[in-house]
């Protein structure tokens, strides 16, 4: 009996001290690991982060960004890091699809990340050189089937790569070749040259180039149309109904973090989030804010990493 009131005893501390230590989290300087080079959504999005929850956890909050290896690089490192919250990965959706594109990309998701918060999301958009008379997605179909057309994306297994795959091979049974470039920025710039007739990108590297005419914006990957560009249907409106795909960044920590502190991370973003200011900052880049639970973040990137894994089945897509 005295065993187990000293184990109960001990444990009871143990929790209080659990919980002490999330209360004064951080005590320290944290360092947010953004897998990719600078300038692009998820880089833009972190710092947005990183600004804010300095201010509020008056302790610095560092990005560092990691590229390499399609974000497996690191990824890979947060996953291998001390579990104390503060060493965090802010990543895009390319982390589900990484689990099914690479045979071994550095890390288990499931077993050694917690997904905290999906902090936002964004449609993926088609757009066309305005050297195409195509201004809607049917009419690029129809002449992607008559000529020798490609189309530029931010790199092999991104989610803008996968979704123009997924409806130009797989949907449209058309073959427009596939270009792959190192990020958002010169995929653009390969559509406004001439290089390509088609980029597939984020939609918020596309937003001022449609709404300035440079480009032709052909279609959302969303289930409705954005604010940001409300005269762009979505690719259902265009005759593919059923078709959904978004960009999302989210916010992980190494497994076994104590929970307490994954809480108050997650707490302090829902918090952020919403905040007016940081809601106009996300729209400004083309991001809605989502949010919720840990549990419901983790029950999504199920979802995510089974689709994405039936697209790379599907369209056949190895990595170059």
């Amino acid at each position: 009996m005295r065993h187990l009131l000293k184990s109960f005893t001990a444990t009871l501390l143990c929790l209080a001290c659990l919980h002490a230590q999330a209360q004064n989290f951080p005590e320290k300087p944290v360092r947010f690991v953004v897998p990719y080079a600078p300038g692009g959504p998820t880089d833009i999005i972190a710092r947005l982060l990183s600004q804010k929850l300095t201010e509020s956890w008056k302790q610095p909050v560092v990005v560092d960004n990691r590229p390499g290896g399609s974000g497996n690089v690191g990824t890979a490192q947060v996953a291998k890091s001390a579990p104390d919250g503060y060493t965090v990965l802010i990543n895009t959706s390319s982390v589900a699809v990484n689990t099914s594109l690479f045979t071994n990309a550095g890390y288990n998701l499931e077993k050694e990340l917690i997904g905290v918060s999906n902090v936002a999301n964004s449609p993926n958009v088609i757009v066309a050189s305005t050297s195409l008379t195509s201004k809607n997605l049917k009419d690029a179909i129809e002449a992607s089937r008559s000529g020798n057309l490609s189309y530029a994306s931010p790199g092999t297994g991104t989610t803008p790569h996968l979704s123009a795959e997924y409806l130009f091979k797989v949907l449209a049974k058309t073959n427009v070749l596939h270009v792959p470039y190192k990020g958002a920025g010169p995929a653009i710039n390969a559509a406004l040259t001439g290089e390509v007739q088609f980029a597939s990108v984020a939609m918020p590297a596309a937003v001022p180039l449609i709404r300035s005419g440079k480009l032709h914006g052909l279609a959302l990957t969303s289930s409705k149309r954005n604010a940001a560009l409300p005269d762009v249907p979505t690719v259902a409106e265009s005759g593919f109904t059923g078709f959904e795909d978004y960009t999302w960044v989210g916010v992980f920590v190494p497994a076994g973090t104590p929970k307490a502190i994954v809480s108050k991370i997650n707490a302090d973003i829902e918090t952020l989030i919403q905040q007016p200011s940081v809601k106009e900052q996300l729209a400004l880049l083309g991001f809605d804010p989502v949010g919720g639970s840990p549990d419901s973040f983790a029950r999504y990137i199920k979802v995510e990493m089974t689709k994405w894994a039936a697209v790379v089945r599907d369209t056949d897509v190895k990595v170059e």
